[in-house]
């Protein structure tokens, strides 16, 4: 017999955990873009495959992201203060996946006769 409960109970959690991560982890990276840090990643090259990024779109993209930087209305402490924020966040986020982890490794052991 299935357990519907325990069912509903796993799905809540599960959809919770995901949206508490992806939250984190997105608000992160809008709060490392405020404080003028917006990553910029390089694009790869992938063997017989189609290199998504050009090497000039991305030097267009770091050339805007520096120039959004300049224009940013915040002073430097504010500015100091959302990188620090930022990175509070993904460590909430991956203590967030962490806890999870460890909340699904026990229950694979075996806890009880």
């Amino acid at each position: 017999m299935i357990d519907w409960m325990a069912f509903v109970i796993v799905l809540a959690a599960s959809l919770l955990g995901a949206g508490v991560v992806v939250s984190l982890y997105a608000l992160g990276l809008r709060l490392l873009t405020v404080g003028g840090r917006t990553p910029v990643v390089a694009p790869a090259t992938f063997t017989d495959a189609i290199t998504v990024v050009t090497p000039e779109q991305a030097a267009k993209a770091a050339r805007r992201a520096e120039k959004a930087a300049r224009k940013s209305p915040l002073t430097d402490a504010q500015k100091r203060a959302a990188v620090v924020a930022a990175w509070i966040c993904f460590g909430l986020s991956g203590s967030a996946v962490l806890f999870g982890i460890y909340l699904i490794v026990p229950a694979l052991h075996g806890t009880g006769g």
